[in-house]
């Protein structure tokens, strides 16, 4: 992850020191299992403790790298790094373990640490979506289909659209969380040949975690598969509401803009530009994000028992993925907080080019008169284009139309044309007991 996106909080999630340290915590906890269960003499946790505690992470990190240039093996390198600086007694660590046993659940302690920074964040956005919609609930909006005036709708009710998708995301957070919140601690092809299941059960219910329930070598790699689909899905609801800035916010649309501060420049030729570069970003990161599927997918097939053809993708994509929705979220967060909604602009459109989209009401009213539908909308059709094309008053057009006259008088179609598109409003909102 580059620097330009990266926030300090969650970088130290996935620091080089962080994992180190979660992995002490795992060999120490097991260690503390197989004691209690009578694998490994006794009183050697009491003696590790304090020499694990007293550690310097940075001298085991060095040593490691030392010895990894000799060994090529990260894990066993970081072995005899705890063995050079502990002594003797470090030799009972990874007793009846394997490699992955290590890895996967210090990865599962790590994101579920990361997982609730994302969570957090998530929680603001949704929470800024909230007041949004509820600040504009009444507020009268053109909706548009194909990029086209179609009906009036509620602002509200389109800031309640997302805010109604950020809550899907959530609930499938949620489950993300749970689904990677699964270590093993079953040795080198999942069998337990060295470690019962009970020192599994006692280790992970300290670390907070839940037992595979059958982990070959490694844990289902189909569980990070769902975590990356799960990432994916939030970037996209980002990407949703960041294209609607974007697209509301051109010149000739103009209802709704970005922050732009004091002094930032949104050109370097053209002074007069204020650019949607922040939707513009998160949009690009969306895609980003997408890409990081397709690996995740293809690490869930491996050989046998297992591989590692997936850890070296892993290495990338779990800190790279959860630090790029991480900045997705937090930079939308301050996107909506600094949100420009100009609403005397949303007025303007949909009164500028007349009220030829009032077609339906005038439509269903002729259909009560007993004309088919298809005639109606003939007769209907035929206003609204040439209101648009000649610029008339629709209303007006539809008053002096030969046909819609003789059914509709001038009271039905004004009633008709003052149709309420917002009475359900509240109906909707109550859904979400706002």
């Amino acid at each position: 992850m580059i620097e330009r996106y990266l926030y300090p909080e969650i970088e130290k999630v996935f620091s080089r020191e962080n994992k180190i340290k979660k992995w002490i915590h795992v060999e120490y906890q097991v260690l503390k299992a197989e004691e209690e269960f009578g694998i490994v003499p006794e009183g050697l946790s009491s003696r590790l403790a304090p020499k694990l505690e007293a550690l310097d992470i940075n001298e085991v990190i060095k040593l490691q790298d030392e010895y990894e240039k000799e060994s090529d093996h990260e894990v066993v390198a970081f072995l005899m790094a705890i063995e050079t600086l502990i002594g003797e007694d470090a030799r009972y660590l990874h007793f009846g373990l394997t490699s992955s046993d290590l890895i996967d659940t210090a990865q599962a302690l790590i994101l579920v640490e990361a997982l609730n920074l994302i969570l957090s964040e998530l929680d603001l956005v949704i929470n800024t979506l909230r007041v949004k919609a509820v600040e504009n609930k009444y507020v009268p909006f053109m909706g548009r289909t194909h990029g086209v005036f179609a009906e009036p709708t509620s602002l509200g009710l389109k800031f309640l659209s997302h805010y109604s998708e950020f809550l899907r995301g959530r609930e499938r957070l949620i489950k993300a969380i749970q689904e990677v919140s699964y270590g093993k601690i079953s040795g080198a092809v999942g069998n337990y040949s060295f470690i019962p299941p009970e020192v599994e059960q006692k280790v992970l219910q300290e670390l907070g975690l839940k037992p595979e329930p059958v982990s070959t070598q490694i844990v289902p790699r189909d569980r990070i598969a769902f975590l990356l689909s799960v990432y994916a899905l939030i970037g996209e609801a980002i990407e949703r509401i960041s294209q609607e800035i974007r697209l509301l916010q051109r010149t000739e649309v103009g209802e709704m803009a970005e922050p732009f501060y004091s002094k930032q420049r949104g050109s370097s030729a053209m002074p007069h530009k204020r650019n949607p570069i922040r939707s513009e970003r998160l949009m690009g990161l969306a895609r980003l994000l997408r890409g990081y599927l397709i690996p995740a997918h293809e690490n869930i097939a491996l050989w046998h028992e297992r591989d590692i053809s997936h850890s070296s993708v892993e290495r990338f994509i779990l800190p790279d993925a959860t630090e790029v929705l991480f900045y997705m979220l937090r930079l939308l967060r301050k996107n909506l907080e600094g949100l420009v909604i100009n609403k005397d602009r949303i007025k303007e459109n949909m009164e500028k080019y007349g009220k030829y989209y009032l077609s339906e009401p005038i439509l269903l009213a002729l259909v009560k008169k007993g004309i088919a539908r298809k005639e109606a909308y003939v007769w209907v059709k035929e206003c609204a284009i040439k209101a648009q094309t000649e610029g008339l008053d629709f209303e007006d057009v539809l008053k002096n139309h030969p046909k819609i006259k003789y059914y509709l008088d001038e009271n039905e179609i004004e009633e008709a044309l003052n149709h309420n598109f917002l009475k359900h409003v509240d109906g909707i909102f109550k859904r979400f007991n706002l």
